[in-house]
């Protein structure tokens, strides 16, 4: 085999692996989109969530104050 032959074969090798990179590079790419996309769903979820927990226990009053004593004393 000559030395051209061989480059060519080289050069044929890392064409061959950029395009598999490529291909890598936009899988990750999209995932990585889907990803923060589901992010910002599950922010705007907790946000709510936590509002509501919020009204919930501002509806709901303690029966006695924390820090006065059970009436049996």
């Amino acid at each position: 085999m000559s030395e051209m032959d061989d480059l060519r074969q080289r050069l044929m090798a890392l064409e061959s692996h950029s395009a598999h990179q490529d291909g890598t590079i936009e899988d990750l790419s999209e995932m990585v989109s889907q990803q923060w996309t589901e992010i910002e769903t599950l922010r705007q979820t907790l946000a709510e969530l936590r509002a509501r927990l919020g009204r919930v226990e501002d509806d709901v009053a303690p029966a006695a104050p924390d820090d006065q004593p059970p009436p049996h004393y």
